[in-house]
């Protein structure tokens, strides 16, 4: 074998080894999701709001699912979301600022002062 082929193997051996590590597997960093609503929420009367990609719906349970609002919602920082909804049976629009209290609790503030909260359904 020619001088030049083996310094060259020997130098692609060299390489080929510092690639490899012996100590343990590096820990990634663990990626914090940002709190959602996507999902379905009841509230006391038993309304059912489903939020999902800016999008939300306001049904009856009673086995009708009869709609009762529509309207849009807006994740604002601080675990705050925005929400109009057009009320179906009233003809007006409402809007609420809500904080996302827990993964599992709204707290709601509508534009005329009412408060209502609303939970996760499982």
């Amino acid at each position: 074998m020619k001088t030049k082929t083996v310094v060259t193997l020997a130098a692609a051996g060299l390489a080929l080894t510092s690639c490899y590590s012996s100590g343990p597997p590096r820990q990634l960093p663990t990626v914090q999701q940002a709190p959602t609503v996507e999902g379905s929420w009841t509230d006391p009367n038993g309304f059912v709001s489903t939020f999902a990609a800016g999008r939300v719906q306001t049904v009856t349970t009673d086995g009708s699912n009869k709609v009762m609002a529509t309207g849009t919602y807006t994740m604002m920082p601080n675990n705050v979301v925005q929400i109009s909804l057009f009320s179906n049976v009233k003809q007006t629009t409402t809007r609420a600022d809500c904080a996302l209290v827990t993964a599992m609790q709204l707290n709601c503030t509508s534009d005329s002062g009412a408060q209502f909260s609303l939970a996760r359904r499982a």
